[in-house]
């Protein structure tokens, strides 16, 4: 990417970066929340400046605030109001926030507000919505430095991303751009201009990466719906590490143009556009929204593939399904708690009916071996330049990052088209790997759905992240997957059970099992992630409805999450699914 002109300084730049950002929450002094610097869950002090229509506000998930902003029950001001004091809460308590358009968040809202009651017609499915936007992801008029130095002030966006168009087209405010990490490509989100952004439930942990400011913010009650990307797990680590719902689809089926990254044109893996929100409904909900808009007509890369509604209702759905279990991806054995929550879903879905497999590892090492080359086929060169242009240094995850590549040369074209095979003969070796489940399952079907870890440990603490296998073989294969919260741990309740975490069969794994302490991830959430069929997000999120039927979704382990307001301004407790609506 070319620049206008070095930053003097990477101080200067930080310190002018976090003045800016200061100076519009000035104007919302009185939203400012103030939490004791030895608190690590904050959660419980989110609510000091919110009355109780903000609570109220708050405990709906994106489809049903569009709900009542069209039956008038709420306007979209008083809606965006709600959401503006969570932010800042956010914010002042785990730095989640890049850049803030408040005002003119405000402003369209009440042109929302004027136009259905003028014309008692909402713009579209999500008028009055206000939706929070990873910071690479261009939004008019806002600064686009997606976590380097040297891009700070050097891409105020001309135009909106096309995600960020369809989603104004379709009635959302878009109030606040959120942190991302130096480079992106990194699993925590930490870097030199704004700092780190940390985990509401314990801030000794982090909050993932790299869509990490999304998940804090979401987590925090602050935004009912955020866009992420996701490369390697970068949606569906943050969800995880948050208790959030988060999708990764296929790459050809949402819209990705628009984005500012390093690596531009780099095709051997790209990254998708996707949801993180506090219902999986949601989900279903940006992809109808997504896919409506037609995106291929605009992005050439897309494939023409609209949402199937019917399918993702549960249509053609067998009753009995046929699920895999990863256990352990023969790398890095998960942490207890995930390992006994992955019994609890086994035994559960075995009890409701449902046939159930071990999934049978395969080649997750070298899986990771050949993702890691196609990430940095520049050997990291344009990472490096841009962080020295920059006048900064890496943070920890860039570093560690880097060192995959570090010292060696560019990969020349011929090495190039080498991985690109490798990479197609190893997804056509997966593919085949899952058909043959038809041999092992009693259906006599191939499985439906893999369900496994998200990551190896729970959110883990800052600067440790160390194994991306169980998001990033995904990214690999093209296959979707959906995070989905399954409960909050709890070091005073945990009961341990026999482990061999200390039988460790590589360097990696004896690190993560080493990190195991039961009061190191206190309060941190749980989170299981279901795998798919590539372009087959509506199937994978039917199914994800069915699981929760079996094991309904875990609403009251987590504040202002799966409280919807249900027919004539009531609000209930509800584990509807997005087949439901």
């Amino acid at each position: 990417m070319a620049l206008l002109h070095p930053p003097t300084t990477h101080l200067a730049v930080a310190e002018r970066k976090q003045a800016d950002r200061e100076a519009k929450l000035k104007s919302f002094a009185g939203y400012r929340c103030l939490v004791p610097a030895n608190a690590l869950n904050v959660i419980p002090y989110l609510d000091q400046n919110l009355t109780d229509k903000d609570r109220v506000i708050l405990c709906c998930d994106a489809t049903a605030i569009a709900d009542v902003v069209r039956r008038r029950v709420d306007t979209s001001v008083d809606v965006l109001k709600a959401f503006v004091k969570a932010a800042i809460a956010a914010q002042d308590t785990t730095n989640c926030l890049s850049e803030v358009c408040f005002e003119e968040a405000f402003a369209r809202a009440k042109e929302l507000d004027e136009r259905l009651e003028e014309t008692g017609e909402v713009v579209g499915p999500l008028h009055g919505v206000p939706i929070s936007i990873k910071d690479h992801i261009k939004v008019k008029g806002l600064d686009t430095s997606a976590g380097y130095s040297a891009w700070a002030y050097q891409n105020i966006a001309n135009d909106d991303a096309l995600v960020v168009k369809i989603l104004r087209n379709a009635g959302a405010i878009i109030y606040v751009k959120t942190q991302n990490p130096q480079t992106l490509l990194s699993l925590e989100t930490n870097n030199n201009i704004f700092g780190r952004t940390s985990n509401p439930f314990n801030r000794n942990l982090t909050a993932g990466g790299s869509s990490g400011g999304e998940g804090a913010l979401i987590a925090c009650g602050g935004s009912p719906l955020g866009v992420g990307t996701d490369i390697g797990g970068s949606i569906r680590v943050p969800a995880g590490h948050c208790g959030l719902y988060g999708l990764k689809g296929s790459v050809a089926r949402l819209p990705h143009s628009g984005l500012v990254g390093s690596h531009d044109g780099m095709d051997a893996i790209i990254g998708c556009v996707g949801p993180m929100a506090t219902s999986a409904r949601d989900l279903a909900l940006f992809c109808r929204v997504m896919l409506a808009a037609e995106p291929w007509l605009d992005e050439p890369p897309l494939l023409e593939m609209p949402w199937k509604e019917n399918v993702a209702r549960n249509h053609g759905l067998p009753e009995r399904l046929s699920i895999a279990i990863l256990y352990d991806d023969g790398v890095v054995k998960p942490h207890p708690p995930i390992t006994q929550t992955l019994n609890k879903y086994k035994n559960a879905l075995e009890n409701a009916g449902h046939d159930v497999i071990m999934w049978e590892p395969l080649d997750h090492q070298k899986g990771w071996d050949l993702i890691a080359k196609l990430y940095l086929l520049d050997g990291g060169a344009e990472y490096h330049e841009t962080i020295r242009i920059g006048g900064e240094w890496e943070v920890p995850q860039t570093e560690w990052m880097l060192d995959h590549a570090r010292g060696r040369r560019p990969y020349m074209p011929h090495e190039i088209f080498r991985l690109n095979a490798e990479r197609e003969a190893f997804r056509a070796n997966a593919l085949a790997h899952w058909n043959s489940t038809k041999y092992r399952t009693t259906t006599g079907r191939p499985v439906d759905a893999i369900l496994c870890p998200v990551a190896p440990t729970l959110a883990p603490p800052h600067d440790t992240t160390s194994w991306w296998g169980y998001t990033s073989h995904w990214n690999l294969l093209d296959l979707p997957g959906v995070v989905f919260p399954v409960g909050q741990y709890s070091a005073a309740s945990f009961t341990e059970e026999a482990s061999d975490l200390l039988s460790s069969r590589n360097a990696v794994e004896e690190f993560i099992a080493q990190q195991w302490n039961p009061n190191t991830y206190d309060n941190a959430p749980i989170s299981l992630q279901l795998v798919g069929r590539r372009h087959n997000e509506e199937r994978l999120l039917a199914i994800l409805a069915v699981i929760e039927q079996v094991v309904p979704p875990a609403g009251s382990d987590f504040p202002n999450r799966r409280v919807f307001r249900g027919v004539n301004g009531h609000y209930h407790k509800s584990t509807d699914s997005p087949a439901t609506h």
